[in-house]
């Protein structure tokens, strides 16, 4: 079974037509190939029905995108935490800007992960929300200013304060919590700066997803944070 470790790369797939069926696929098979290249945890969330695809033939840590915080029963449309686990999932994404979630909600979805053995990386707009979280025992937390995601400015360059604010403020709730950041990481330099700041990783999607060779992308991303392995 495919295994986390830190540092980390974490490629979300979001809905990009670039990343779905066969082509989720290849993203992954670079992926694998990548951390066995370098040593690197790169981790992928593709889409619900490509988790199984990839892991009929691969070896790569997957999260699912969401999962909701229901039992089995009746519960037409939403995705149970036991479905992306037996599909191969090892985590879940929970609280993305682009699928936020009350607070009761989103302790509700982070115990019902740890209940069916999910790992879980909960995102955090602003520093305040990530130390909220943090009260919640979730396995990661990764800081995502809104505005930044998409842009190709990272948040490690852009905000670096964000990122340490982060860290610091989470880690008064609970050390044992590693942070990552995401939002407008674009190169080995970004993640470079993310780690010198005290994350252990980096959420990223469109510019490895939408880039015109992920491959060798997602190989300077994986390779810049070969220095922070112990």
């Amino acid at each position: 079974m495919a295994r986390l470790w830190v540092p980390i790369v974490l490629i979300n797939f979001k809905t990009y037509i670039e990343a779905v069926g066969q082509r989720a696929v290849t993203l992954a098979k670079y992926s694998a190939e990548t951390t066995r290249e370098t040593g690197i945890c790169v981790a992928i969330a593709p889409q619900t029905p490509d988790i199984g695809r990839i892991t009929q033939d691969l070896d790569v840590p997957i999260f699912a995108q969401h999962i909701d915080p229901y039992l089995a029963g009746a519960y037409t449309g939403y995705v149970l935490p036991e479905t992306v686990r037996d599909a191969g999932a090892i985590g879940t994404l929970l609280n993305h800007s682009e699928h936020r979630l009350r607070m009761d909600e989103l302790e509700a979805s982070i115990k019902r992960a740890q209940e069916a053995g999910l790992t879980t990386c909960v995102c955090s707009n602003v520093p305040a929300v990530g130390a909220a979280v943090a009260h919640f025992n979730p396995s990661m937390i990764a800081i995502e200013p809104p505005e930044l995601i998409g842009t190709g400015k990272a948040v490690s360059k852009a905000k670096p304060e964000a990122v340490t604010e982060a860290v610091t403020m989470i880690k008064q709730v609970n050390g044992k919590i590693p942070v990552l950041c995401g939002a407008g990481i674009v190169d080995g330099s970004d993640v470079e700066a993310a780690l010198d700041l005290g994350a252990v990783g980096v959420l990223v999607s469109s510019s490895v997803v939408k880039s015109k060779d992920p491959r060798t992308l997602i190989f300077d991303l994986a390779n810049a944070a070969t220095k922070y392995l112990h």
